[in-house]
């Protein structure tokens, strides 16, 4: 690439430096821009100058481009010439004259066209005239190294006339050549006839993206891009780098908030999101993860290879066009998640706002890969920032759910000893969390440093518990997230525990801490990820304590009934005393009795549970009772008496035990005969 310093612009224009010295006027570095194209170059396979029709009084227009840019050419290699005079410049020949007239009606002509982009009517002539202007780039350059000339001066508002038709047309290129039919750019490739100097002409193909409206973006057609390479080239060269860059910024930046608005992301002030409804505001929110995640993956890309085009021969230039637009929309989208991260807290928010913290972590990538300026530090840096203040409203949210349980202090007992609806909540609040357990960890973990700046990230890989080959936890520390875990699990077992008291059954209360202790234990077990953060020696105590409730349900409610069934005190001097046993049947009837009613309408929700209950309740009753009814039932009177106080058979129990824990009201049926 030509490492001459771009001209300043000449004459009363802005900018100008008359004493800098110039040497580029006869640079044959290929990224120059040349007054001579080589035949091939030509998008007809070869070069013919156009031929310029007399269209004043003046003489001089009979002479044909060629051959005047060929004097032009020979007297500003005479400027050049490191022996001349600074002081004393030489004679300026007509053909500068003549130089000036014919750009002036090259402008002219395109400039009455009645098409907006006039650089899509006559490749050929815009060809040449992009050429001109170079060579007039190079002219004005060349006399801006002596005093000033009346020569200096003419070319200089000859440039300056097309430098303002360049502008006009690279503007409307921008704004008005956007191709929306994929038809009409396929048509367009084949027939593009209008390539870039040493440059491929589709120079704007995206990758492959999903079907979301924006995969073809920017969609230009790659003829017009061609012409603003062109345009952007010949307006740099002629040192009006500002205004191309002007033109080319606002019109990109406006194009890519139409692309943003077209995937539903609108510009919400940060008084509208304070003020916003959760349900509306969840709706933004996933809205924002998706152009976040767009941006990344289509639209940062294709602004890029588009920027890399309309620029090719300038790379930091368009490096500096690209990391400009990237970081204005990142900043834009930014203060949207800067927003949501001060709304009012709220245990559902949540998930949305990790959802937030991922997009924005992994956006960082995004930006490596961006190859943008010196400014992409500090703009990961924002979004670094930006994703901590989520992340960091993410952690309060969780470690609210502590003050959730302490405040559910209801006296009234849930009925049939049922699980507690705080039980469900926390549970299926905890499993939905643990979903985003390494995002958890790694907030918690950040969080934590932040608290205790001396934790050596030596401990990162020790910040987990975990589990040997045969099951038992290591003693490695555990990390931050699941020691807020378990602290959340023992204020859950404490209010249960102060629940269950509620229950002036001790049966029913303890029917109530396993169905929902039984509910714990198969939620953990079900979530790979919680059963990693408990481990299995919280899930081998939780089993342990579900068995003594079970033990402590066993003696509570069975005990009096199978004291009926002893056999102690019904003899006397071998002889059995019936008064006696008539008492015991008629105890246990009324015993079993009154368990029936009452236990048929508790609840055991878990099937298992339920039946592992009526199993253990079977195997200690039916077996005392058939022994019970076996030995002494002879002893009774067959007929009423018989019928008064044997009620049931060892089968007609089995069928009642069925139906215990179904939560419903049941009659006892009569025994079987």
């Amino acid at each position: 690439m030509d490492t001459t310093p771009l001209p300043e612009k000449i004459g009363g224009f802005t900018g100008r430096k008359s004493d800098k010295k110039r040497d580029n006027a006869n640079s044959n570095e290929p990224d120059s821009p040349t007054v001579d194209s080589k035949p091939d170059d030509h998008p007809t396979g070869k070069y013919q100058e156009t031929e310029i029709a007399e269209e004043s009084s003046s003489p001089n227009l009979h002479t044909s481009l060629p051959h005047v840019s060929e004097e032009i050419d020979g007297f500003i290699h005479t400027l050049c010439d490191v022996n001349i005079d600074k002081s004393n410049p030489p004679e300026v020949p007509d053909s500068v004259e003549n130089f000036s007239e014919l750009v002036e009606s090259m402008i002219a002509r395109l400039d009455s066209g009645e098409s907006k982009a006039k650089f899509e009517q006559n490749v050929e002539e815009h060809s040449d005239f992009v050429k001109a202007v170079n060579r007039m780039s190079k002219l004005t350059n060349a006399l801006g190294e002596f005093p000033l000339t009346p020569a200096l001066n003419r070319t200089g508002t000859v440039l300056q006339r097309a430098m303002s038709f360049l502008e006009e047309e690279f503007r409307t290129i921008l704004e008005d050549s956007r191709s929306s039919n994929s038809d009409q750019k396929a048509l367009s490739t084949k027939q593009s006839s209008f390539k870039s100097d040493d440059h491929e002409s589709n120079r704007c193909v995206l990758p492959e993206a999903e079907s979301n409206g924006t995969e073809d973006f920017p969609s230009f057609s790659p003829e017009v891009v061609s012409n603003m390479n062109r345009i952007a080239t010949a307006m740099i060269f002629a040192g009006y780098e500002t205004e191309c860059f002007q033109v080319y910024s606002i019109s990109r930046r406006s194009s890519f908030q139409e692309a943003l608005k077209k995937l539903g992301f609108q510009n919400i002030s940060i008084d509208d999101v304070q003020r916003m409804q959760w349900e509306s505001l969840e709706g933004e929110i996933a809205t924002w993860i998706k152009v976040v995640k767009n941006c990344a993956t289509v639209l940062f890309s294709g602004e890029r290879q588009f920027s890399e085009s309309v620029f090719s021969e300038f790379p930091s230039i368009s490096r500096g066009q690209f990391s400009n637009l990237a970081r204005a929309v990142v900043i834009h989208l930014l203060n949207f998640a800067e927003a949501v991260a001060m709304t009012k807290r709220s245990a559902e928010k949540l998930f949305k706002f990790l959802d937030m913290y991922e997009t924005l972590r992994d956006l960082i990538p995004a930006i490596d890969g961006m190859n943008l300026d010196e400014g992409a530090d500090e703009l990961k840096s924002d979004i670094s920032f930006t994703a901590g203040r989520l992340g960091e409203s993410a952690i309060c949210i969780f470690c609210d759910l502590e003050n959730s349980i302490k405040s559910d202090t209801g006296k009234t007992p849930v009925p049939s000893g049922a699980v507690h609806p705080l039980t469900r909540y926390t549970m299926n609040y905890l499993k939905y969390a643990c979903e985003y357990k390494d995002t958890l960890e790694q907030v918690f973990h950040q969080h934590t440093r932040i608290e205790r700046p001396n934790v050596s990230d030596e401990s990162d890989t020790a910040d987990r518990g975990r589990s040997d080959q045969n099951g038992s936890d290591e003693t490695a520390d555990p990390s931050p997230f699941s020691v807020q875990l378990m602290a959340v699990m023992e204020l859950l077992d404490a209010n249960l525990d102060a629940k269950s008291k509620l229950y002036r059954d001790p049966s029913l209360r303890c029917i109530f801490l396993m169905n929902n202790g039984r509910y714990i234990l198969q939620k953990i077990k079900g979530s790979t990820e919680i059963h990693q953060l408990m481990g299995d020696t919280w899930c081998r105590k939780r089993s342990w304590d579900l068995r003594q409730y079970h033990k402590s349900y066993q003696r509570e409610t069975w005990s009096k009934m199978l004291g009926s069934l002893s056999h102690e005190g019904l003899q006397v001097n071998g002889k059995v005393v019936k008064p006696v046993l008539k008492e015991r049947f008629k105890s246990f009837n009324a015993t079993f009795d009154e368990i029936h009613r009452t236990q048929s309408t508790w609840v055991v929700s878990d099937e298992q549970l339920q039946s592992e209950l009526r199993i253990s309740i079977s195997a200690v009753v039916i077996p005392a009772y058939r022994s019970f009814l076996g030995r002494f039932g002879q002893y009774l009177d067959h007929g009423r008496q018989t019928e008064k106080y044997i009620k049931y058979q060892p089968e007609d129990i089995e069928a009642s035990i069925e139906e215990f824990f179904e939560g419903n009201p049941t009659s006892m049926g009569r025994k079987r005969t």
